[in-house]
């Protein structure tokens, strides 16, 4: 009997000792993410590449460090949704900051720690102005806040307070205040597992000690990705295509302004491509109110119906590449992000239009004022000094016909032979009558013979 309950503290001994030994051996993989800055198609994209990075790695967990003012909602509710299916924990630490977007991502995690002096909450719905939206869009964030407060198994109401100036909860938060909590206060009401100085301390307050930390590593490419997808990079990209194709129409053939609009282009286009971000149908309605421009222009007299729709095909085109959309329908809070959408391209539009102005003239003629650099002597013709060829001044009050359309630069045919022009007025079609009224930097301006 006494050798049976021997053998059994032997059996029961070894099998402590093995499974104390399996569980030394483990090292437990946790993948390390930062986001430091505002919530949009950038933040998005580098949640997507790291979740997706840690699965492929088998991370164990994920801790993303938080550092936000908010940002846009439709990107944020992406981030959330993301963090509230991946099928392992999620960690957040909040660096100093998880306001408005930041909070509906931070309440999505399964542990919130937070840094000494930060804060979470203030998650009312603003427009550019930091002014409150319409109810629709709170009642949408109230909704999204309640909803993953409870998967996470928080205080709902508490969740909503951070959103609604209206909820009153005693001890708490006082009825017109939209709620903010500090460290402690997250710590006290469940919103906060700890307080921390690094991602070190919150394995150690788990009782992790053997780990591998894999960091996420953003490549080149990805910088050059996000890079693109600003939309300041974005609303420039959009003035050099309207620009190039602007300065390509005044000359004939195909030139620098050509290639410089195809590769803004391409620069705008395949970046939102590559996210999923721009369907074939956006690219397809911007290239058709291009090649409606252009028939408009070189084929059809005047401007008209042609222009006009190509033009508002190409606003279409490029509002809709920088939404996450589907088709024409958006999200309830979508209507802000097609707004900004396309404020940037009416920007960009306009600020090319009146670059277009100032500066083309400038291009053109090129004069060096500064009295430092420049010659002070005028080199006039009266003076006896000029650099036209003597043929082409001799050309003056000649007539021809016009070899090109003239938009309003092209060729002309004087005598028999073909020279450089740009015309006077108006545009000029292929074969008019044209007379030589003068001649500027080595080209022949003309006019339509009378």
């Amino acid at each position: 009997m006494k050798r049976g309950k021997y053998l059994f503290l032997l059996f029961f001994s070894l099998l402590s000792y093995a499974k104390q030994a399996i569980n030394d051996s483990i090292t437990l993989k946790v993948y390390y993410f930062r986001i430091f800055e505002e919530i949009s198609k950038p933040a998005w994209r580098t949640t997507k590449l790291a979740l997706q990075e840690a699965q492929e790695k088998a991370a164990d967990i994920v801790i993303l460090h938080l550092n936000t003012y908010g940002g846009e909602l439709v990107y944020a509710d992406s981030i959330r949704s993301a963090i509230l299916n991946y099928p392992k924990q999620v960690w957040v630490f909040i660096d100093k900051n998880a306001a408005s977007a930041g909070a509906l991502i931070s309440i999505a995690c399964h542990k919130i720690y937070m840094q000494k002096g930060a804060t979470i909450g203030a998650a009312t719905v603003v427009n550019q102005n930091a002014e409150p939206l319409p109810d629709k869009y709170q009642s949408y964030m109230r909704a999204m806040m309640r909803s993953t407060a409870e998967a996470r198994g928080r205080n709902p109401d508490i969740a909503q307070a951070m959103v609604d100036p209206d909820v009153y909860i005693p001890g708490i938060i006082d009825s017109g205040k939209v709620l903010t909590f500090t460290v402690h206060e997250a710590i006290k009401h469940g919103f906060c597992e700890g307080e921390v100085s690094n991602i070190y301390e919150i394995l150690e307050k788990n009782g992790i000690e053997k780990y591998e930390i894999i960091k996420q590593r953003v490549t080149v490419l990805d910088k050059i990705i996000n890079f693109f997808l600003h939309p300041v990079v974005s609303g420039i990209l959009i003035m050099l295509m309207v620009l190039g194709i602007y300065y390509e129409l005044q000359t004939p053939g195909i030139g620098f302004a050509f290639v410089v609009a195809l590769i803004a282009a391409i620069l705008f286009f395949v970046p939102y491509y590559l996210e999923g971000l721009i369907a074939y149908w956006e690219i397809a309605i911007f290239v058709a109110g291009i090649i409606l421009l252009l028939v408009e222009l070189l084929l059809i007299p005047g401007f008209g119906v042609a222009g006009i729709t190509g033009i508002i095909l190409m606003i279409i085109g490029l509002t809709f590449a920088m939404i996450n959309n589907i088709g024409f329908s958006l999200p309830v809070d979508g209507i802000d992000s097609l707004i900004r959408s396309l404020l940037t391209v009416l920007i960009s539009l306009t600020l090319a239009f009146i670059l277009s102005l100032f500066i083309t003239p400038k291009i053109m003629d090129v004069k060096i004022q500064d009295e430092t650099i420049g010659l002070k002597t005028t080199l006039d013709v009266d003076g006896g000094y000029t650099a036209l060829n003597k043929n082409l001044i001799s050309l003056k009050g000649k007539t021809g016909y016009a070899y090109t359309v003239l938009r309003p630069a092209g060729k002309v045919k004087i005598e028999e032979e073909i020279y450089d022009a740009v015309a006077l007025l108006d545009y000029i079609e292929k074969n008019e009558e044209v007379e030589v009224v003068d001649v500027q930097n080595m080209q022949l301006v003309v006019r339509k013979r009378l």
